[in-house]
């Protein structure tokens, strides 16, 4: 990497455009380690502004793709999508499992005997 102390915004700035917002690319492109850049994205609002930019370009592609999937009726990818995005109308999938003895009673955990128990006794 170079030995350049000090970048500008417009480096970052400039080699953001296309990375997909992915921070290796945008470090090598500018010639610093994979730390420097971030710290310019966190701290510099010009240069965050244009990773937030290209990061939602990203994010625009990838939602283009399960659109024309739900264009295609993909069964799949509609549930995913309701799951996702239509929770407020009651399509949210939270599912959760309750766990119990065989007589509906609650399980008490227990810990497994290690070899280290076996030399030196329970430590309970």
């Amino acid at each position: 990497m170079s030995d350049r102390s000090q970048y500008t915004a417009q480096d970052f700035i400039t080699a953001i455009a296309g990375s997909a917002g992915i921070v290796s690319t945008i470090a090598k492109r500018v010639g610093c380690d994979w730390h420097t850049a971030r710290k310019y994205i966190d701290t510099r609002p010009t240069i965050m502004a244009a990773y937030e930019d290209e990061c939602n370009k990203v994010l625009d592609l990838a939602e283009t793709v399960v659109i024309e999937s739900l264009q295609h009726k993909d069964e799949q990818m509609a549930k995913w999508y309701l799951s996702m995005k239509g929770r407020e109308r009651g399509y949210a999938q939270t599912q959760r499992n309750e766990v119990t003895g065989a007589d509906g009673t609650p399980l008490i955990p227990q810990r497994a005997e290690t070899a280290l128990d076996k030399v030196y006794g329970d430590a309970d």
